[in-house]
């Protein structure tokens, strides 16, 4: 990007509503920046609990507009990409004091009618002495519910939205941070800063979109100058994951005495994700974490309905991030709304913000389409609607059969193991043609740094999808970091270096 360009929208925020938003806008024709402070997905869209899903216990909030909204984006995602998405049943043991069966039946009802439903399975009753998800479960278990949502990889999510967005022509600048916008009469001129090699450029645009999660009003009132009508309020959600518990592909949706509901989800086939918690949160979310508290809590909430008994000494892995809900005068943290608001500043004579608040990662197309609806009267010329049934990068698998896909892919690639060969399919779709181009055998995909990690697929990551670090690669566009020791790890990072280094002389020729 040469300093002083001039594009319609400046999209501040590499998290999946940026990012979305960014793919949305060029493809209607707009000229789009999209920055970034970290690297794409660093903070609340990786740290998700994994789903695609309506939020089955927003009806007891009487949410029937979000759900709606995310049942009708779940069929819409299933389909745009089939190779990180995928249908997930999920089981919940009925236990009588919490809910009675009729409410829970009912819930389901709606859960199944609210919206079209085409491709996953309805609930029903399941008796547990008879079905694979009892065995796991104490035998005073006897009765429970199956039910169908989705699971993802939420980081990839963001990065194959970039990805397009960029390929439409849009420019993506990660590690790059606004730290400085002057509001016109009808441009917006920013200052950008590479926290890499700490140089600044300088952007014209028509108007800035606040993507910026749970910095959205700290942006609003720093770098933008501009009070928000709406806040948000920063709740933790944390997650760990142990060794699998169970060895079935069902998910459970465990029903907790305070009225909360915990996920215990197969996870990365050998494991086993667990979580969330709702914590208030008023630190800095950059440096979020999970608690000793918050572990404890989520190990007891499943040896409620687990026979094996899971301890904080078993957890191979936690995270946390901040999600930023939007502000409701409500007590409990799990009662804020995972709805959205979208607020546009356009006043007479200053340029246009439009700024991002609350949302969930399932409806986040939604949310880019209607930002752009918010955005037409600005720009006139924009296309109309598109998203919803383009793929997204690796997604143009025929009829979303991502089955059949994988099958042809295994005997196109039979001297690939065949582990190695389905993480490929899964991670990058129809894309892995091109990580394996050139490629007809194991020698050929380079250095082995641990677990199936090859130079090529690094390379691949790093000339594809702005990938530059250990924990880039290891724990946003995969979570081989479950998998590889400290000498590979240690590996990896001083490849990297050296490529960096290698890379160090080139650029200052170039300059």
């Amino acid at each position: 990007m040469a300093s002083g360009e001039i594009v319609d929208l400046l999209v501040v925020g590499g998290g999946v509503n940026g990012a979305g938003i960014a793919r949305d806008a060029v493809g209607r024709g707009l000229s789009v920046l999209l920055c970034e402070q970290d690297d794409l997905a660093s903070h609340t869209s990786s740290a998700s609990s994994k789903l695609i899903h309506g939020g089955l216990r927003y009806l007891e909030q009487y949410e029937f507009s979000l759900v709606r909204k995310a049942l009708q984006e779940r069929e819409q995602l299933l389909r745009m990409a089939p190779h990180i998405i995928g249908p997930l049943r999920f089981v919940m043991p009925h236990v009588p004091s919490l809910r009675p069966a009729w409410m829970i039946r009912a819930g389901l009802f709606l859960y199944d009618n609210l919206s079209k439903r085409e491709l996953l399975e309805g609930s029903r009753t399941i008796d547990f002495r008879k079905h694979v998800a009892g065995a796991p479960l104490k035998k005073s278990l006897t009765k429970g519910f199956v039910y169908s949502d989705a699971w993802v990889q939420d980081a990839r999510l963001v990065v194959l939205n970039a990805m397009d967005a960029k390929e439409r022509g849009a420019t993506i600048l990660t590690r790059t941070r606004m730290i400085q916008a002057r509001q016109g009469s009808q441009y917006w001129d920013a200052t950008l800063l590479s926290t890499e090699t700490g140089e600044t450029s300088e952007v014209r645009a028509r108007c800035i979109v606040n993507a910026a999660g749970p910095w959205v009003g700290s942006l609003l009132n720093g770098a933008l100058n501009t009070p928000a009508q709406h806040h948000v309020r920063l709740v933790k959600g944390s997650h760990i994951v142990t060794k699998r518990l169970f060895d079935h592909d069902h998910a459970y949706i465990l029903q907790n005495p305070d009225k909360r509901i915990v996920f215990a989800i197969p996870y990365e086939n050998d494991f086993t994700l667990i979580g969330t918690t709702d914590v208030e949160y008023s630190g800095d979310p950059s440096q979020v974490g999970i608690s000793e508290e918050e572990t404890a809590y989520l190990c007891e909430s499943v040896n409620r309905y687990f026979e094996m008994t899971v301890t904080p000494q078993q957890v191979v892995w936690s995270y946390a991030g901040v999600r930023p809900l939007l502000e409701e005068e409500v007590a409990n943290p799990s009662a804020v709304t995972r709805d959205y608001k979208l607020e546009l500043r356009n006043e007479p004579g200053l340029a246009p913000v439009l700024s991002v608040f609350g949302g969930k990662i399932t409806t986040y197309r939604r949310l880019a389409e209607e930002a752009m609806e918010h955005l037409q009267p600005l720009f006139g010329y924009m296309k109309s609607h598109w998203t919803a049934h383009e793929p997204l990068p690796g997604g143009d698998i025929a009829n979303a059969d991502f089955a059949e896909f994988l099958r042809i892919f295994l005997q196109r690639h039979a001297w690939l193991p065949a582990s190695l060969a389905t993480r490929y399919a899964r991670a990058y779709g129809t894309r892995a043609a091109r990580l394996l181009d050139g490629i007809h055998d194991v020698a050929a995909l380079g250095e082995l740094f641990g677990g199936d990690l090859y130079e090529a697929e690094v390379r691949y990551l790093m000339r594809n999808e702005w990938a530059l670090t250990v924990e880039d690669i290891l724990w946003r566009r995969s979570k081989l970091g479950l998998r590889l020791d400290a000498v590979a790890v240690g590996r990896l990072r001083t490849w990297l270096q050296e490529q960096a280094q290698m890379q160090a002389p080139v650029v200052a020729m170039r300059a």
